[in-house]
């Protein structure tokens, strides 16, 4: 829509379909957009009533009653006019409410790919900036437009039946006004739509370099990314300049008009008067006239490009809303338990959906019993990883089949599937919020009793009641205060604690130091002796100890069986890892 001009009608229909939750207040603010427009016409009708009628021939009671009755309607608008107001923008602020949830609850549902191809920062502009524009579809855009162009209706029909000669006059000069106000609102809408495009370029450049701040400074770049976002921040600023030049153009060239209507009225009226065309009240009353009816003009233009904008967030999160990359959860079933048996029986595989040119894995098959460990061994880029998320279904296959327990993993219900899986990862993530809620997640069927337990298991319980506050000590960001072994050792606990059928490890104990691994090693023995579990790993402390090992290279199979039969492979790629490791480490020993 941003190289639209046309306004869009259909996309309008659809946001203001989401008001239909609310339409006894969406009717109420029209229905005082409806009082509001003649109320404010009747001011100057009054008082000129009162000059004509009144004060020329000096009825001072009528005068004064009639003044009260143009306080009294005075008090009256400006109470109309607070519940005017006041319920156009609850009306959007609810909408937007409702909006923010369902676009939450819609990116939870999207699939990783999504999050591979889309920087943070944009959804969280989709999420923040672009729904809080929607709301001023409401508070500054379609009901105030409503209520202007009642207004303009209003005042100029009783303009025209107080005298259509001195209308004309004021509306001659209305062609510039017309062609100044469409030029103004096309020069403002191309500044606006620049402005949206860069605040999604400069979320995105933000989010990206603090969290990776880190990064910045262990390789003194800071200066380099202080240049890129100086150019970034430059052409944000000059969005807004064009912005703001069109405005100053706008308003005084509006002013110089409404003045030059104005002289004219004065011009013209005051020979009427002299001639007794015209009453002295209708001289009064018409510059009030002409106040009230460029006062909308003059916004109108505004508020019609503050709607396009609006309308133009709006086609950015339906289209978020309308992404077919959510999670497809095509199967139903959702044993309470699995047994744990895993297949893979020729797993093709590419990111980019073509298997031809750049596959990931290509024909991978292997085999896993129930309660028996997998090691998977490789270098970086071998297709690792990949496996893990293929069996977690945050991806899918494009050959092959992938099954649990006998049923391919389409069959299951997907959220149940990944409830019986427990993954540790090398990254660890830990929200903000207690050590107790990082490792629950929330889930109020897990007593601090169960995780306390699964922590002395582990060998975390120690440290953690080390921690001021102990299992509710208070989690920065990311776990900033806490080393990497720690949250190693919480994202640990966070997997045994929901009780897994398949427990995978994914470079886990990369970066816990010797000593805390071999306080977990036992326990992690323990687990996997009655789980099924699938170990990656560089350092192949545990790889040993594994019922299988298969070894990937560039997404194929290159060997696969237990670690003795491997080492008696000659030039094979697992001896090869384990001389460089395991004697090495030996010799160092």
């Amino acid at each position: 829509m941003s190289d639209k001009k046309k306004f869009d009608y259909p996309l309008f229909r659809r946001v203001m379909r989401t008001v239909v939750p609310y339409k006894r207040v969406f009717y109420l603010t029209l229905f005082l957009t409806a009082v509001l427009a003649p109320m404010a016409v009747l001011r100057p009708k009054l008082l000129q009533v009162m000059v004509d009628d009144y004060v020329a021939p000096g009825n001072i009671h009528g005068m004064t009653l009639l003044a009260c009755a143009i306080m009294g309607l005075l008090v009256l608008e400006v109470v109309l006019r607070y519940f005017f107001l006041y319920h156009a923008d609850w009306l959007g602020q609810a909408t937007i409410r409702d909006l923010r949830v369902r676009i939450f609850n819609h990116v939870n549902k999207l699939n990783i790919s999504y999050f591979d191809k889309t920087p943070i920062g944009t959804s969280t502009t989709r999420t923040i900036n672009d729904i809080e524009s929607i709301n001023t579809i409401f508070s500054e855009g379609s009901i105030t437009i409503v209520a202007d162009l009642l207004t303009i209706v209003a005042v100029l029909a009783v303009m025209f039946a107080t005298s259509w000669k001195m209308t004309l006059v004021v509306l001659s000069v209305f062609p510039l006004l017309i062609y100044g106000s469409y030029q103004f609102k096309e020069s403002v809408r191309k500044s606006f739509e620049n402005v949206r495009n860069h605040i999604a370029t400069m979320n995105a450049f933000l989010q990206e370099r603090i969290s990776g701040m880190r990064i910045v400074q262990i390789f003194n770049a800071e200066k380099r990314e202080q240049e890129k976002f100086r150019t970034i921040n430059h052409d944000y600023t000059g969005a807004n300049l064009r912005a703001i030049f069109a405005y100053a153009i706008f308003f005084p060239v509006v002013d110089i008009i409404s003045a030059l209507s104005l002289g004219l009225m004065v011009w013209y009226g005051a020979r009427g008067v002299l001639s007794d065309e015209i009453s002295v009240g209708t001289l009064i009353a018409f510059p009030l006239y002409i106040s009230m009816l460029y006062r909308p003009i003059r916004m109108l233009a505004d508020k019609f490009n503050t709607l396009q904008m609006g309308l133009i967030a709006a086609e950015r999160v339906f289209k978020l809303l309308e992404s077919e990359e959510i999670v497809h959860n095509t199967g139903t079933l959702a044993p309470g338990r699995l047994r744990g048996e895993v297949r893979f029986d020729d797993v093709k595989f590419s990111y980019s959906g073509d298997i031809e040119q750049d596959a990931v894995l290509k024909g991978v098959s292997f085999d896993i019993k129930p309660g028996e460990s997998l090691a998977i061994v490789g270098s970086t880029g071998s297709g690792k990883t990949t496996i893990i998320s293929l069996l977690n279904r945050f991806y899918e296959i494009q050959g092959g089949k992938i099954l649990i327990d006998g049923h391919a993993i389409s069959e299951y219900d997907v959220f149940a599937l990944r409830r019986r899986i427990a993954v540790v990862l090398q990254d660890v993530f830990l929200f903000s919020g207690t050590v107790l809620e990082n490792i629950t997640l929330r889930d109020s069927e897990i007593s601090e009793e169960q995780v306390i337990e699964a922590a002395k298991m582990i060998g975390a319980h120690q440290f953690i009641q080390k921690l001021p506050g102990g299992y509710h000590y208070q989690v920065m960001e990311r776990g900033a205060t806490l080393s990497m072994g720690q949250r190693q050792l919480i994202s640990f606990v966070r997997a045994l604690v929901f009780n897994p059928d398949i427990l995978v490890l994914d470079e886990a104990t990369s970066s816990i130091d010797p000593e805390s691994e071999a306080v977990i090693q036992h326990a992690i023995e323990k687990l996997m002796a009655r789980r099924t579990s699938i170990i990656i790993a560089h350092r192949l402390s545990t790889v040993r100890n594994a019922a299988n090992i298969l070894v990937l290279e560039k997404g194929e199979i290159l060997e696969y069986g237990p670690h003795e039969r491997l080492l008696e492979i000659e030039n094979g790629k697992y001896r090869e890892l384990y001389e460089k490791q395991f004697l090495q480490t030996s010799v160092l020993s």
